[in-house]
């Protein structure tokens, strides 16, 4: 337990268009913790850039008590912040700013413990902080993500944790990570309470995947759900089906059974709408070249690759471009 604060001051910078869902799932267990523990150790600020009134993705209006010169400020002087928190949304590679780059740059330099939710990872690599570091973010995100700042590690773990810095996948994944938080701060037992009070059963680890296809949840049989995962992480470098069969301990005809039952489609052209989805989330999410796209997705050649999108789509790579 880490209880050496009176009190623990959280800032959670929140952009335009957040996912309330994560502010929410980090928010409330701090409520209920301070609750069930019969003080009120955990305190935040919700802070915007110019200090008006935000709109999250669902389009509820949050109102803020700071602005993010006034946090940087307090940061710099040191007056009792003890974590920094960004929450964003779907258009976070627009978002990067001055103010807010100088409030995470402070927050480094002054030893302020950073964690980004959700997508908002991408502006802590924009800013440079996670410069060859392990990562996550939101899975709609990884792959554009690792496209546009290739020297990161991004993992598709549940959140990811160092001495300074957390990035966490936000969404239910918030929940998670404050809950690991809440133990630390005040205890196991507060962090079961407030459990309890959520209905939740447990809480997830970092080291949980944020992959959704869970073979017992879903009625997909384990070999085949492996076999996905095996698919989803070999985009750029399709694997050949004798060899997921192989994986997965399987023949090619008894995964090809599984896929036809399960799914109602041929492994390989599964295969394909996976690759073509991640181009399509890369086209909608950078600005990389077409031809980058297609070789990052597995094809060798932008003219086979659009061929494909077409077939898929209805229509070609670059109209999907925003």
């Amino acid at each position: 337990m880490i209880d050496t604060f009176d009190v623990y001051r959280l800032v959670i910078l929140a952009l335009p268009g957040f996912s309330q869902l994560s502010l929410s799932s980090f928010v409330d267990p701090l409520r209920l913790a301070n609750s069930v523990s019969g003080r009120s150790f955990f305190q935040w600020t919700i802070a915007s850039l110019d200090g008006k009134p935000i709109e999250c993705a669902s389009g509820f209006i949050l109102s803020v008590g700071s602005d993010f010169a006034s946090t940087g400020k307090c940061v710099q002087a040191g007056k009792g912040t003890n974590m920094v928190i960004v929450c964003a949304g779907e258009r976070v590679e627009r978002q990067t700013s001055a103010a807010l780059s100088k409030i995470l740059r402070l927050s480094k330099r002054h030893g302020v413990p950073i964690a980004a939710l959700g997508t908002a990872t991408w502006l802590l690599a924009d800013s440079g902080l996670l410069d060859g570091s392990a990562c996550t973010i939101h899975w709609d995100k990884r792959a554009a993500l690792s496209e546009r700042f290739d020297r990161l590690q991004v993992t598709d773990r549940l959140f990811v944790r160092d001495t300074h810095i957390t990035t966490c996948a936000g969404e239910f994944a918030s929940f998670d990570l404050v809950m690991e938080l809440i133990s630390e701060s005040l205890g196991r037992e507060t962090a079961l309470a407030v459990c309890r009070h959520t209905t939740a059963t447990h809480w997830r680890s970092a080291s949980d995947r944020q992959w959704t296809i869970n073979a017992s949840e879903t009625g997909i049989c384990k070999p085949l759900a492996e076999a996905i995962r095996i698919m989803e992480e070999h985009i750029e470098d399709p694997l050949p089906l004798r060899d997921i069969a192989k994986c997965v301990g399987r023949s090619q005809r008894q995964i090809e059974r599984l896929f036809q039952r399960s799914i109602s489609s041929s492994p390989m052209r599964f295969y394909l709408h996976l690759r073509l989805s991640r181009a399509k989330r890369l086209i909608r999410q950078t600005e990389l070249p077409i031809l980058e796209v297609a070789i990052a997705c597995g094809f060798a050649s932008a003219s086979h690759f659009s061929k494909c999108f077409r077939e898929a789509f209805g229509v070609n790579p670059s109209t999907c471009r925003d």
